[in-house]
C-alpha cells in the first residue's frame, strides 16, 4: 500500500554490538567504521538499514559499532566522551546539548528534512481485548488504572508522552492548572517509570500496568513480535520527530550514511519497524498496524513541539529542567528519581 505522511504543518550506555558486512562495487569507504549512538527504539530498523548501506558504493566494507539506550543518557555519554560519529536521539534537545559542547555543527538541521529521519506519534497501548476500555487520555487517569511510561529524567520518549498529555488537556479546553492536575494524577497512577521507551515496553509486556504510553512504532513492533497488545491513537496526540546528526570529527562516510537514511530504501525499513516516513511514496505493508488499510491515521488534533510548545528549548525550560513543572509534580507525587 502507498503510505504518504507529511510532518504536521508545523550514566548508562547500552552494550555495544558490532555488525559487519560487505557488498557493492566500489571501495570508496573501504575499511572505515561508523560509531552509532542512538536511543533505544530504532535498533531493529538500523540493523536492516546498515546492511543496505553496506551494499552501496559509499558503504562498501564499512563496519558499524552501535550503542543504544535512553536518549538523554546517550547524549550525556557522548558529551562526556563516548565515541560517536553518528547520533540519533529522540529529542532535539539531546542533539543541541552536543552542539553546545562543540561536538555537532550548529547547522546540523539545515537540510530539507531539518535533521529528522523518522516520525511517530504518541499512542496508548493496552492489553488484548482492552479490558479497562481505555479509549483516550481521560481514561488513563481514572482510579485503578496503572500507567507505565518511561521516566522523563532519562528518556526522550517520556518527554514526548508528557507533552502529549499536557497538550490534550489544553486542546480540549482545559487550562494550564487543569493540565497540572492531570499530570499529577498521571504520576499518581504510574506503576512503572523505566529508564527508556524500550524498557517501558518490556515492563508492560511483562505484566505491569494497564496502559503503556509509548511511541506508535514501539506498539507496532511489539505486535510484530507476537505480543498480545492493542493500541489507540488518541484524538489529540503529539508528532514525534526523531533527529539525527554526524559529529564534527566523524569520517565523511558517516555523512554518507546520514544521507542514505532519506532514501526510499532506508525509509522503507523505518516504516517496516512502525515509524512514519519523512518522505513521500514509500510503498510497504506494515505488519502489526491496527488497520492495515490505514496504518498511519492522521489524528483529529496533531500537536507539534514547534507550533504548540515553542520548540524544544522553551519546552525543556518550562517542563523538564530542575524546578520546572514536571520535576515539581514528580517530587510531589514521590516519582522523582
Amino acid at each position: 500500500m502507498s503510505i504518504k505522511f507529511k510532518a504536521a504543518i508545523a550514566a548508562s550506555v547500552a552494550g555495544l554490538l558490532t555488525l559487519s558486512a560487505c557488498g557493492g562495487d566500489s571501495s570508496a569507504a573501504s575499511g572505515e567504521e561508523i560509531d552509532v549512538v542512538a536511543y533505544s527504539t530504532p535498533q531493529t530498523a538500523y540493523k536492516a538499514i546498515q546492511g543496505l548501506f553496506q551494499d552501496t558504493a559509499e558503504g562498501k566494507d564499512v563496519t558499524f559499532k552501535e550503542s543504544y539506550g535512553p536518549s538523554g543518557d546517550q547524549s550525556r555519554a557522548v558529551e562526556a566522551g563516548q565515541p560517536a560519529d553518528f547520533v540519533n536521539f529522540s529529542l532535539e534537545s539531546d542533539v543541541t546539548r552536543l552542539v553546545d559542547a562543540g561536538l555537532v555543527a550548529e547547522d546540523w538541521n539545515a537540510g530539507p528534512n531539518q535533521g529528522i529521519v523518522a516520525d511517530s506519534v504518541v499512542v496508548l497501548v493496552v492489553r488484548e481485548g482492552n479490558p479497562k476500555n481505555i479509549q483516550g487520555w481521560d481514561d488513563i487517569v481514572k482510579p485503578g488504572v496503572g500507567i507505565v511510561s518511561p521516566n522523563p529524567a532519562s528518556s526522550g520518549g517520556a518527554r514526548w508522552n508528557i507533552l502529549a498529555a499536557w497538550g490534550h488537556v489544553l486542546a480540549t479546553g482545559g487550562t494550564e492548572d487543569d493540565a497540572k492536575d492531570y499530570l499529577t494524577q498521571f504520576f499518581k497512577n504510574a506503576v512503572s517509570l523505566p529508564g527508556s521507551a524500550r524498557d517501558a515496553l518490556t515492563s508492560f509486556t511483562s505484566g505491569n500496568g494497564d496502559v503503556l504510553v509509548s511511541y506508535e512504532n514501539e506498539a507496532i513492533l511489539a505486535r510484530q513480535n507476537g505480543e498480545p497488545i492493542e493500541y489507540i491513537v488518541p484524538d489529540e496526540t503529539l508528532l514525534i520527530e526523531t533527529p539525527a546528526a554526524v559529529t564534527t570529527e566523524a569520517p565523511a562516510v558517516a555523512t554518507d550514511f546520514l544521507s542514505f537514511l532519506f532514501t526510499p530504501e532506508a525509509q522503507t525499513e523505518f516504516v517496516k519497524s512502525g515509524y512514519r516516513p519523512v518522505i513521500d511514496g514509500v510503498d510497504v505493508d506494515v505488519e502489526g498496524a491496527t488497520d492495515p488499510e490505514n496504518p498511519y491515521p492522521t489524528p483529529k488534533t496533531l500537536l507539534t513541539v514547534a507550533a504548540d510548545f515553542g520548540g524544544w528549548s522553551e519546552a525543556k525550560a518550562k517542563f523538564f529542567d530542575d524546578g520546572a513543572i514536571v520535576p515539581t509534580i514528580q517530587s510531589e507525587t514521590g516519582t522523582l528519581e
